[in-house]
């Protein structure tokens, strides 16, 4: 299979390994991006295993919370551009889609559009292609969550580019924003340990065992090593395992026992999550123009 100078670029940017090396994990992988990945890591090549392809979609991520602070919505509105994402009528038509998330408690996508926005009656994909016509841009309601509790939610909102929810039982409003603002940073994957996939932590394990094969050591100190990767591991990707933002030498765990606190569950949306956004280069557009016309 033929590798393109584009594949290799990505798999740089993705891994931080050297060029020839993307290449030639590329070519044994036959062109497979996840399999040139893991081959990578597992040689021990790769410094980093980046989130593919960048945070592409402009628009806001938008939180409104219930006057009792027992119901709170999350939504992400897209656009094309940040600038259009600043205007008073695109932050309107996101605040409402939000608020209507709340009141109404959509089971799908598709009956959130049906709805009406607000009291003038006009549905929520009606006002979409009506700011689209009069804006002159893309616009996406792309996803939305709900979340009701009879224990303590807490909210956060990082600008208008991530959005948390928490519920916890036990525990004080001010508690739940702040381990909010720690998920907003620190990306946990789960709650707890019981939440990680047995697929997931197998995959790591295999990364992990060819890596600690490399150093020649006997096999049950390679056990040993690969377990406390693991243990590394899960530590990193679970809400209770981290380190608190705040006060780093204590963990997530901690804080909450502290306050006789558990987290139940959590929702983080950030803006253009996996999205794929073209990158443009205005240099490169514009030579290919004027060589186009000198043909």
């Amino acid at each position: 299979m033929s590798i393109s100078a584009s594949m290799v670029k990505e798999l740089r940017e993705r891994t931080g390994s050297g060029m020839m090396e993307c290449k030639k994990a590329l070519q044994d992988a036959n062109g497979d991006m996840e399999a040139a990945v893991e081959l990578l890591r597992k040689s021990g090549l790769a410094k980093a295993d980046k989130k593919a392809g960048r945070i592409a979609a402009e628009g806001l991520i938008v939180v409104e919370l219930s006057d009792d602070r027992k119901r709170a919505a999350v939504a992400e509105v897209n656009c094309e551009t940040d600038f259009v994402a600043k205007k008073d009528e695109f932050q309107s038509f996101a605040n409402k889609v939000a608020q209507r998330v709340l009141k109404s408690g959509p089971a799908s996508l598709e009956a959130l559009l049906a709805m009406p926005l607000d009291d003038a009656g006009v549905c929520v994909d009606e006002a979409r292609k009506e700011l689209i016509a009069k804006i002159g841009e893309n616009i996406n309601v792309r996803r939305f969550t709900l979340v009701e509790t009879n224990g303590t939610l807490g909210a956060y909102l990082h600008g208008t580019r991530i959005g948390v929810l928490v519920e916890m039982k036990g525990g004080s409003e001010e508690l739940a924003k702040d381990i909010a603002m720690h998920v907003a940073a620190s990306r946990p994957v789960c709650v707890n340990d019981s939440e990680v996939s047995a697929e997931m932590i197998q995959k790591e394990r295999e990364i992990f065992a060819a890596q600690a094969e490399q150093s020649g050591k006997p096999a049950d100190i390679i056990a040993k090593m690969v377990d406390g990767r693991i243990k590394k591991f899960l530590a990193e990707v679970t809400l209770v395992g981290q380190p608190f933002v705040k006060d780093p030498d204590t963990t997530v765990a901690k804080l909450l026992d502290k306050a006789s606190a558990t987290v139940l569950s959590f929702q983080r949306m950030e803006l253009g999550e996996g999205i794929e956004k073209k990158s443009e280069n205005f240099v490169e557009e514009v030579m290919a123009q004027a060589q186009a016309q000198g043909k």
